[in-house]
């Protein structure tokens, strides 16, 4: 499946437009990673856990993407795009979207 956040894939043609698909997974805090995010606001530098969180929540919601564009027939999308939101205390979505195409 290819993924593009323009409006083509270089090198190929769109032949066929399927509509808009999306994924998204809501997640939320874990304490080990709050306690360890608590320790490193003091002393500072990268929340690792945070940032693992949110890599494995944007695989997720991309596979989530490609699998609905693949139900649909298509074998690219365009125009990907994301987004995220604060869903509850501790918890947040991650949420992508784009055009299911065709391509040649």
């Amino acid at each position: 499946m290819f993924l593009s956040n323009i409006e083509t894939i270089p090198g190929k043609t769109i032949t066929a437009s399927h509509g808009v698909v999306s994924g998204s997974t809501v997640r939320a805090k874990h304490v080990g990673r709050d306690i360890m995010a608590g320790l490193k606001n003091i002393v500072g530098g990268e929340l690792r856990g945070y940032t693992e969180l949110l890599n494995e929540s944007r695989d997720q919601a991309i596979e989530r993407m490609k699998a609905q564009a693949a139900q649909m027939g298509a074998n690219a999308i365009v125009n990907v795009r994301f987004s995220t939101s604060s869903v509850a205390v501790g918890a947040a979505e991650i949420y992508v979207y784009g055009t299911a195409v065709t391509v040649a």
